[in-house]
């Protein structure tokens, strides 16, 4: 599975608990960091999948009402963002009567049933869609490639990802011809 990824270079303070005393101060800045960052959601950076370093980390600051050292750090971490009319490949996570969830590695898009494909569909109980025309079926772990047309952060703890697979070269991988396969059929 394929997804785009950004390294990021970030500021912030970072509080660091009393349990770290006896550690060494960039580890426990790293473990403060983790715990801090790790999921953390935002509409211009994405959701933070890891933090892999510190970079810089200033003098510690005590505050009187706090038993916790704050440092102003620099750091690099990981980030998914997904953007809109990106090709994205995943597996089906889940089907439901409304859709498709497909994990696309940080995160799940959701595939509403009318953008499954361009064929009246049915929804059956065993979780699986099939095409009334074409027969074509989609199951839970089918992999897939979708594009993203909404993404939505109105709820920042959890981003909202809409795709389709109603266009050519879209779908679950055993639908799709290979090259040759459109050759021959033009």
């Amino acid at each position: 599975m394929l997804i785009l990824l950004y390294k990021l270079i970030l500021k912030d303070v970072v509080a660091v608990e009393p349990k770290y005393a006896n550690t060494n101060t960039k580890e426990a800045v790293l473990a403060s960091l983790k715990k801090e960052f790790l999921g953390y959601n935002d509409r211009n950076l994405g959701s933070i999948v890891e933090v892999i370093d510190v970079l810089e980390v200033g003098v510690g600051k005590i505050m009187m009402e706090d038993s916790s050292i704050y440092f102003e750090v620099t750091f690099e971490a990981i980030s998914f963002r997904p953007d809109n009319q990106e090709i994205v490949k995943g597996y089906v996570r889940d089907i439901v009567d409304f859709g498709v969830f497909l994990n696309i590695g940080a995160m799940d898009g959701m595939i509403h049933l009318s953008q499954t494909m361009a064929d009246f569909v049915s929804f059956s109980q065993e979780k699986v869609i099939v095409g009334k025309d074409t027969k074509q079926t989609l199951k839970v772990g089918d992999i897939c490639i979708g594009k993203i047309i909404a993404i939505s952060y109105r709820d920042i703890n959890n981003p909202k990802i809409g795709l389709t697979m109603r266009q050519p070269y879209l779908g679950a991988l055993n639908w799709l011809k290979t090259d040759d396969e459109l050759v021959k059929s033009e």
